[in-house]
C-alpha cells in the first residue's frame, strides 16, 4: 500500500525460492520461554515464512527448566541448549559439529553475539539480525565493569566477525546506531517487524479521559516515568485514568511505587492480560503512552495503532520510528525533567483527541499505518537477502543505500526491462511518468550503470535519500 500523499503502484520486493534449503536461526529466546519479548516473536515468524516458502528451519535456543529438548511446532525443529549465559558457547559447538549441514544462518543479536560466522564456513552465508543497540543496557543492568565488557562485545569484537555479513535492522534508528554506534560498515538493511491483527480491537472509547501504557515492563520502559507523567496531570485531570498491560520483571515494583505515590483508583497495574482483555482496555482507551528511552522498534506502538489508538512517546530511537508525528501520535523532546515534559506532551495531546473528529482522523491514520506492516512482507523481505546472498547478487553489496527516481514516457516498459537486473532486495514504484527504485545495501553509482545498460539516458535519473517510512514500508513518501 501507498503511505504517501500521491498513488503509485508499489511492486513488493522478489518473492525469492527457498525450497529445500536448510537455515540455521540462532536466538537467545523463543516464544515459549517465561521471559520472551518482541524480538522472539520477529525470529519464529521469520521461521516460519522460511517453513511455509520450503524451507527446512531449526531454531537454535536456550532450554529453560521444564522445556523439551528437542521438538516441532509449526514444521520447525527446535533445539533447545543452555541457560542464559552457556547458550552462547554450547550454540557455538553445536553449529561448529554441523558447520556444513546449512545452507544460511539467521543469527539474531540480542546484546550478545553468538559469532557464528567464527564456526561456519565462508561458503554459508550468515545474516546478523539487530533489533536494538544494547550499549545503555549493559550499563543498567550489568554496572559499569560488565556493562563495558559487553559493549566491547556488541561493539569492537562482533564488528570484526561479522564484517563479511549483511546486518538486518528492524528499523532505521537501529541501522543508524548499528553504523555510528557499532561503526559497522557493512551492508544494512531495514526489515522491519509485521503488526498482522486477525480482528483489531474496535469499540467505544471512555467517556473520560483514559490511557493505556502495553509492553513488557522493565526498568528501560521507565513506566515509573509514566506514572510521575500522570501523578502531575491529576490535579487539572481528576478523571483521568491510566491502565499498564504486561508482564515483566519490574511489575510487582510499579505496583508498590502506585501505593507509594497513592495512585491507587487512578492507575491499575494489570501484569500480563489474554489478547482478549488487552484489546478491549485498548478499545477504552484515548491515547497509548510509552515512557521508554529507546526501543529497537515501536511493535506495540504499531499494535496499539492497529487498535487506532495514538501514541504519545518520546522521541528517541525506534520510537520516532514507529510513531509519526501529528499523524499516529506525538513525540516528547526529553528534557532534563523528562516526566514533566511527558506530561505536558499528553496534556496536549489529550485536548487534541477530545476533539471526536480529530480522534477520528488520527484513528484513521493509525490503521493505515498499521496496516503497512504485515508479517508476510517481513518474511519476503528476508527471503530476498537470502536470495542475494545463495547465488551472485545483480549488484555487489555496499554500505549505503540506492534510491533513485527515472523520469521515463513508459514506465511499466522501463520496469520490465531493468527488474531482471537488480537485486531481489529491490523496491520499486511507477506512476505515468516515473520510475521509482530503492535497493537497500547497494551503491547508487551501480544502480545507475544498470539503468545505463538499458538505455536510460544520466539526465533522467535523480538520486535522492529514502526516507524512514521509505526504508520501512518500501514505498515512496511522494509521488515519483
Amino acid at each position: 500500500m501507498s503511505v504517501g500523499s500521491s498513488p503509485v503502484a508499489a511492486a513488493p520486493t522478489t518473492d525469492v525460492p527457498v525450497v529445500g534449503r536448510r537455515i540455521a536461526v540462532l536466538n537467545w529466546k523463543d516464544p515459549w520461554h517465561p521471559d520472551a519479548g518482541g524480538a522472539e516473536v520477529y525470529a519464529w515468524q521469520v521461521a516460519r515464512d522460511l517453513v511455509t516458502a520450503g524451507a527446512q528451519v531449526t531454531f537454535l535456543t536456550a532450554r529453560p527448566r521444564g522445556q523439551r529438548g528437542d521438538e516441532v511446532r509449526d514444521g520447525i525443529r527446535i533445539v533447545r541448549i543452555g541457560g542464559r549465559w552457556s547458550i552462547y558457547p554450547r550454540v557455538l559447538g553445536w553449529l561448529s559439529r554441523r558447520r556444513r549441514q546449512f545452507d544460511a544462518v539467521l543469527d539474531c543479536q540480542n546484546g550478545i553475539p553468538f559469532f557464528s560466522p567464527a564456526v561456519l564456513p565462508a561458503s554459508v552465508p550468515v545474516v546478523c539480525v539487530i533489533h536494538h543497540v544494547h550499549d545503555r543496557q549493559f550499563r543498567l543492568y550489568f554496572g559499569p565493569l560488565v556493562g563495558r565488557f559487553g559493549a566491547w562485545l556488541e561493539g569492537p569484537v562482533a564488528r570484526r566477525v561479522y564484517r563479511r555479513c549483511v546486518t538486518l535492522a528492524v528499523s532505521p534508528s537501529t541501522a543508524t546506531a548499528v553504523r555510528e554506534r557499532l561503526g559497522w560498515t557493512g551492508p544494512v538493511v531495514v526489515v522491519p517487524n509485521g503488526a498482522d491483527a486477525d480482528d483489531p480491537p474496535r469499540g467505544s472509547r471512555d467517556v473520560h479521559p483514559r490511557l493505556a501504557c502495553v509492553g513488557r515492563v522493565t526498568r528501560h520502559k521507565r513506566v515509573d516515568l509514566v506514572l510521575d507523567a500522570v501523578d502531575h496531570l491529576r490535579s487539572e485531570r481528576p478523571d483521568l485514568r491510566l491502565d499498564v498491560v504486561g508482564g515483566g520483571p519490574d511489575v510487582e515494583t510499579i505496583r508498590r511505587q502506585v501505593d507509594e505515590r497513592g495512585l491507587n483508583g487512578v492507575v491499575t497495574v494489570h501484569g500480563h492480560l489474554p489478547s482478549a482483555e488487552r484489546d478491549a482496555l485498548l478499545a477504552a482507551a484515548w491515547l497509548h503512552v510509552s515512557g521508554s528511552w529507546g526501543e529497537g522498534w515501536g511493535l506495540v506502538v504499531v499494535e496499539a495503532a492497529a487498535a487506532g489508538l495514538p501514541t504519545v512517546a518520546f522521541d528517541v530511537d525506534g520510537l520516532r520510528d514507529a510513531v509519526r508525528p501529528g499523524r499516529t501520535g506525538w513525540l516528547v523532546e526529553e528534557g532534563e525533567q523528562p516526566a514533566r515534559d511527558l506530561a505536558a506532551g499528553l496534556d496536549r495531546a489529550l485536548d487534541s483527541v477530545a476533539n471526536p473528529a480529530e480522534a477520528d482522523r488520527m484513528a484513521n491514520e493509525c490503521r493505515q499505518w498499521s496496516a503497512a506492516f504485515r508479517w508476510a512482507d517481513t518474511g519476503r523481505r528476508v527471503r530476498a537477502v537470502l536470495g542475494d546472498l545463495l547465488a551472485p547478487r545483480a549488484v555487489p553489496w555496499a554500505s549505503g543505500d540506492a534510491c533513485l527516481v527515472v523520469r521515463t514516457p513508459d514506465p511499466n516498459d522501463l520496469l520490465a526491462r531493468v527488474a531482471p537486473l537488480l537485486p531481489h532486495t529491490r523496491h520499486v514504484a511507477l506512476d505515468q511518468r516515473s520510475l521509482w527504485i530503492l535497493v537497500p545495501g547497494a551503491d547508487p553509482a551501480a544502480i545507475r550503470r544498470v539503468l545505463r545498460d538499458v538505455g536510460v539516458p544520466e539526465d533522467a535519473v535523480t538520486e535522492s535519500r529514502a526516507s524512514r517510512d521509505e526504508l520501512l514500508t518500501g514505498v515512496p513518501v511522494r509521488q515519483c
